[in-house]
C-alpha cells in the first residue's frame, strides 16, 4: 500500500512533449526519425512496460504526467503508426546486419542480439498488444489511479508572451482541455505552463476553467509576495484561489550531472548512424544519404571503447535510486524540522526525453524509484492533487514572473534570431480574436475557413520553433513549417475579407494539416 500517512511526499512530474511535425510532406518520415520515433522507443513504450510491470509485482507508484496536445495527435495518427512499424523494421534489419559485421566480436554481437530482441519486444508491444494505440494505455494507469494526468495548452505556446491578449491564452488552454477530453475521456485537475511559463494574473485564465493548480519554477515561487513561509516544501494559493507548487531546481540538474553521467552508463552520443561507413548503413537509411541516428549505441560512457553492459548499468540506476531517495528524505526531512513538524513535499519535474532519450537507463532507475519508495516509511510518491486533499488553509502569495527558459524569463524565446516570428504570430492573434467576434454565428464554408485559421494560429504560436531557431537544430524545418502555418492564416484571413474561398484550396490544406480535428474557432472569443 501507498504509505498516504507520511508527511514527506516526492511528486515526480513527466513532461512529454513533441512539436507538430507532421505538416512537411516532403520531410515525413524523416523528421520523424530523428525526435519522435526515438523518443516512443526509448522512453513512452518504456514508461508503459514499467507500469505494467509495477503492476504486475502489485508494487504502488504515483506518477504526474503531461502528454502535450501536439505529441498526442501525433501518437494517434495513423501514418504515424504506420510509418514507426516499417522504422523499427528496418532497425532491426539493420540489426542483423551488425550480427553478421560484429560476429567475431563477441561482446559487441551479444549486444546487438540483445538489441534487436529489445527492437522486437517494441514492435510486438506497439503492433498487437497496443494495436498502434499508445495512448489508451496511459488512460489505463490513469484511471486505476497510478499515474495523474496533467492538461496543457493547445501547441505549448509561451503564454506570457500573450498576456496582453487573453483571448488568445484562453483559446490556447480551452483547447488544449479539449485534447485531453478527446484523448483521455477525463476532466483533469492540474494544469502545466508550457516551459513553465508564468506571468502575473495569468492564474485566472487557468482557474476559469475549473482547474485546481500548476507548478511554476522555483524562482518564481521564492520571489513571491509574500515570501513563502514553505519555501518550495509546500503549495500555496494565489488571490483567485489557484493552488501554486515550486518546483525543487536540483532534479533536473542532478539527473543530468549526477546521475545520467555515471560511466558505466551508455554513451548516447556514439551511435553507428554517425561512425560506420553509409554501405553499412543501407538496410536502415534504405537509399537516404542523409545520416540518422539509430538503436545501436555500443560504448560507455568511460572515454574509451568499452562495450556497454546492461547488467552492470541496471546495477547502478538502482544504485543511483537509492541515491535519489536517500537524498530527498533527507532533505525533507530537515525542511520538516525547521518547519517545526508540517508535512512537506518536494516537486521533482523535468523533461520525459531525460529518461530514456537522454539518459538511456532513465526508465530503470525510475522504475527502481517506486520500488525503493515503497518499501520506505520515511518518504512517499504521491501526487499534488493528494497534497491538496490532505493540506489545510495554505497561504495566499502572488508569484513572480518566472519561466524555465533561458535564464528562467524565457528571454531565448524572443531574441536576435527568432523574435519576427513573434511579429507574425500575434499580430495574426490580434485577427483572429477579431474575426470570431465578428463571425460569431457563421456556419459551413465560412466555418470551415474559420476552424483551420485556428489550428493555423495555434501552430504558429507554438513556443518550438523559435526553440530550434535559437539553438540552431531543425531550424529550417521550423522557418519552413512557421511561414506555412502564417501564410495558411494570412490566407483564410484575405478570403474572408474578399469573400471569395476557395474550396479546392480549403479542402487540400485540411487534409494536409490534421491537427485538432474538433477544432472550434470561437475557442477566440472574448469571454463574458
Amino acid at each position: 500500500m501507498v504509505h498516504t500517512s507520511c508527511e514527506k511526499r516526492l511528486v515526480i512530474v513527466l513532461v512529454a512533449h513533441e512539436p507538430y511535425t507532421r505538416c512537411i510532406e516532403d520531410r515525413i518520415p524523416g523528421i520523424w526519425s530523428e525526435t519522435l520515433f526515438p523518443d516512443i522507443t526509448a522512453t513512452y513504450i518504456p514508461l508503459l512496460k514499467m507500469m505494467e510491470n509495477l503492476k504486475k509485482d502489485g508494487v504502488p507508484f504515483k506518477l504526474s504526467l503531461v502528454l502535450s496536445p501536439t505529441l498526442c495527435a501525433l501518437l494517434d495518427d495513423p501514418r504515424v503508426q504506420e510509418e514507426y512499424v516499417l522504422w523499427l523494421e528496418r532497425l532491426i534489419s539493420l540489426g542483423e546486419h551488425e550480427l553478421e559485421r560484429t560476429k567475431e566480436n563477441k561482446q559487441l554481437s551479444a549486444l546487438v542480439q540483445e538489441y534487436i530482441s529489445r527492437l522486437n519486444e517494441k514492435k510486438v508491444f506497439f503492433r498487437d498488444a497496443c494495436g498502434g494505440l499508445l495512448l489508451p494505455k496511459f488512460a489505463e494507469f490513469a484511471a486505476s489511479g497510478n499515474i495523474e494526468l496533467l492538461a496543457t495548452a493547445a501547441t505549448f505556446c509561451f503564454l506570457p508572451h500573450y498576456r496582453n491578449l487573453s483571448e488568445v491564452i484562453d483559446a490556447q488552454i480551452e483547447a488544449g482541455l479539449l485534447s485531453h477530453r478527446t484523448y483521455f475521456d477525463s476532466i483533469p485537475f492540474g494544469f502545466w505552463l508550457p516551459l513553465m511559463g508564468y506571468t502575473e494574473e495569468i492564474e485566472k485564465n487557468i482557474h476559469k476553467y475549473g482547474l485546481g493548480y500548476t507548478i511554476i519554477d522555483s524562482h518564481g515561487f521564492l520571489f513571491s509576495d509574500p515570501l513563502p513561509e514553505c519555501g518550495i516544501f509546500a503549495p500555496a494559493r494565489c488571490g483567485n484561489g489557484l493552488a501554486v507548487f515550486g518546483r525543487d531546481p536540483e532534479t533536473p540538474s542532478d539527473i543530468r550531472s549526477q546521475f545520467a553521467a555515471h560511466t558505466v552508463y551508455r554513451n548516447q552520443n556514439r551511435d553507428i548512424g554517425f561512425e560506420l561507413p553509409c554501405a553499412d548503413l543501407n538496410a536502415f537509411l534504405a537509399g537516404d544519404k542523409e545520416r540518422r541516428l539509430t538503436v545501436f549505441k555500443y560504448w560507455t560512457q568511460n572515454n574509451a571503447d568499452t562495450v556497454y553492459n546492461h547488467c552492470a548499468a541496471a546495477k547502478q540506476a538502482a544504485q543511483d535510486a537509492e541515491t535519489f531517495l536517500n537524498v530527498k528524505a533527507a532533505r525533507l526531512a530537515e525542511a520538516s524540522r525547521e518547519l517545526k513538524g508540517a508535512a512537506v513535499s518536494s516537486v521533482c519535474a523535468f523533461d520525459a526525453r531525460e529518461l530514456g532519450s537522454n539518459w538511456y537507463e532513465g526508465i530503470d532507475w525510475l522504475e527502481q524509484v517506486f520500488r525503493r519508495a515503497a518499501k520506505r516509511t520515511d518518504i512517499a510518491c504521491s501526487s499534488c492533487t493528494e497534497i491538496l486533499r490532505s493540506s489545510g488553509t495554505l497561504q495566499q502569495i502572488r508569484p513572480f514572473m518566472s519561466a524555465a527558459e533561458g535564464s528562467g524569463y524565457g528571454e531565448t524565446l524572443l531574441d536576435k534570431s527568432n523574435s519576427r516570428m513573434f511579429t507574425y504570430a500575434f499580430k495574426a492573434a490580434e485577427r483572429m480574436v477579431d474575426l470570431a467576434g465578428r463571425f460569431s454565428s457563421d456556419s459551413g464554408l465560412k466555418e470551415r475557413c474559420l476552424n483551420l485559421a485556428a489550428k493555423q494560429l495555434l501552430l504558429a504560436q507554438s513556443s518550438d520553433w523559435p526553440r530550434m531557431l535559437y539553438a540552431g537544430i531543425n531550424a529550417d524545418y521550423a522557418e519552413t513549417l512557421f511561414k506555412s502555418a502564417i501564410l495558411g492564416f494570412s490566407t483564410v484571413y484575405d478570403s474572408l475579407g474578399s469573400n471569395c474561398v476557395s474550396t479546392e484550396w480549403l479542402t487540400r490544406t485540411e487534409k494536409y494539416l490534421p491537427l485538432f480535428p474538433w477544432i472550434n474557432y470561437r475557442i477566440f472569443g472574448k469571454k463574458i
